[in-house]
């Protein structure tokens, strides 16, 4: 039975004494995002389609996004944001239920709620901006971005809305109107996070492209210049006082820049195999948390950042060496082992389990929250079914469904595929 939200939210203890490393391990996908609020609670959004709450280092999952959560953040008054691949905003209360937010048309991907509480921004990937008041009533949306919405943030009281963006520009809005008021930054290539401290006057983002800068928030112009030979940046925070800013990036590194000479403080390889998705501060800035490819959740005291053990990536199969495999595991390990188990149970993954695949009708396992279209289907699993999955993409063969787009173009490298998976989910062989 699912413990009450304001349970978890109001007697949570604090996580770990400052300087403390640990890892919090349950989610079943890669972690996309981390947040923390003022007591040290951690929130964690996972390609699972959960939430994680960790109290006592002890997860308790909200469950009801239908594909990846990208997003998460604390509320004001205590409650939970989410956003996800499914377009959707959920709002979870204290009892545990969640408001289901809807009007976007494309990924969720951050969001960021107004200093007195009263308005939620997200943004998208169908290029606009969300302003949803919390407390009820009609969303507006801003549009004027070329391409997809990646990060939001409110300035000046909540008057001003900052957004950034892959057509590469870092814009302002007003609030009050939805109008643009300026272009901060002009990259060329695609902005993917930031981060502002408006009482100290400065803006950090990092670009598809690698580039790492701080600018002035009034006049854009570069405060400094970071950019390493890595790419592409995928998150960014700051400690509360803004004294430290962490930059994750697709290669595995984490950056700490201090900011009272505008140096880097710390360089540190936080995974041998894929990006730094996640990035948050400990409330009291000891601790750097982060989360990846691998579906632990890790937190380094950043005073010995630099002797720190890197991320543990165990035998995941999606992170296993190809050339050891044979072709038709290779083709599952590459397009279907992060969202799926061939075990019983789901474990929660993305998706259901494979074990006992053919000639199961889908949306079928009872473990499994499916998408209406597939619990409808009156598809049944099997050589034809399976080859056609993925030749013409879950997009097409089954409209509606909340599956990843995954095509495999090659008839041999499907047929091969087909035949591990009819070895590797039967359950006799698996005796």
């Amino acid at each position: 039975m699912r413990a009450p939200l304001a349970a978890m939210l109001t007697v949570w203890p604090v996580l770990a004494a400052g300087g403390e490393f640990f890892t919090l391990d349950g989610h079943g996908g890669p972690i996309m995002d981390v947040t923390t609020a003022p007591d040290g609670t951690i929130a964690t959004a996972s390609f699972d389609n959960a939430v994680g709450l960790w109290p006592n280092r002890a997860p308790r999952w909200l469950d009801g996004h239908q594909a990846a959560v990208n997003t998460v953040i604390f509320l004001p008054d205590g409650r939970l944001a989410s956003g996800g691949d499914d377009f959707d905003i959920l709002l979870w209360e204290r009892d545990g239920s969640a408001e289901r937010l809807t009007g976007h048309e494309g990924k969720v991907m951050a969001l960021a709620v107004s200093p007195d509480g009263d308005l939620l921004a997200s943004a998208a990937w169908d290029g606009r901006i969300g302003l949803w008041p919390l407390a009820g009533g009609a969303p507006r949306f801003l549009e004027g971005h070329d391409a997809g919405v990646n990060d939001v943030a409110f300035l000046d009281g909540g008057a001003t809305l900052f957004s950034a963006s892959s057509d590469g520009t870092l814009r302002a809005w007003s609030v009050a109107n939805g109008s643009e008021e300026r272009v901060l930054v002009e990259n060329g290539f695609g902005i993917n996070a930031f981060h502002v401290k408006e009482e100290a006057g400065w803006l950090a983002y990092g670009t598809v492209d690698g580039g790492t800068r701080v600018v002035d928030i009034e006049s854009g112009d570069e405060i400094a210049d970071f950019s390493l030979d890595r790419r592409p940046i995928l998150s960014l925070t700051a400690d509360d006082l803004g004294r430290y800013i962490a930059v994750g990036d697709g290669e595995g590194y984490i950056m700490v820049i201090d900011t009272t000479d505008w140096s880097i403080a710390r360089d540190f390889r936080a995974t041998d195999t894929g990006p730094v998705w996640a990035l948050a501060f400990s409330p009291d800035g000891t601790n750097i948390h982060a989360g990846g490819l691998d579906d632990t959740l890790y937190s380094w005291p950043l005073a010995s950042l630099d002797e720190a053990a890197a991320m543990q990536d165990g035998a995941k199969s999606f992170l296993r060496d190809p050339d050891e495999m044979e072709n038709g595991e290779r083709q599952f390990a590459r397009k279907c082992s992060i969202c799926h188990s061939l075990t019983p149970g789901s474990e929660r993954k993305a998706g259901p389990t494979l074990y006992g695949l053919f000639g199961r009708p889908a949306g079928s396992v009872a473990d499994y929250s499916y998408s209406e279209t597939l619990r409808n289907s009156d598809i049944v699993w099997n050589d034809d079914t399976i080859d056609g999955l993925f030749d013409l993409g879950p997009d097409h063969f089954i409209p509606g469904s909340k599956m990843p787009m995954q095509r495999i173009a090659q008839p041999q490298d499907r047929e091969d595929l087909v035949a591990f998976l009819r070895r590797a989910t039967d359950p006799e062989t698996q005796q």
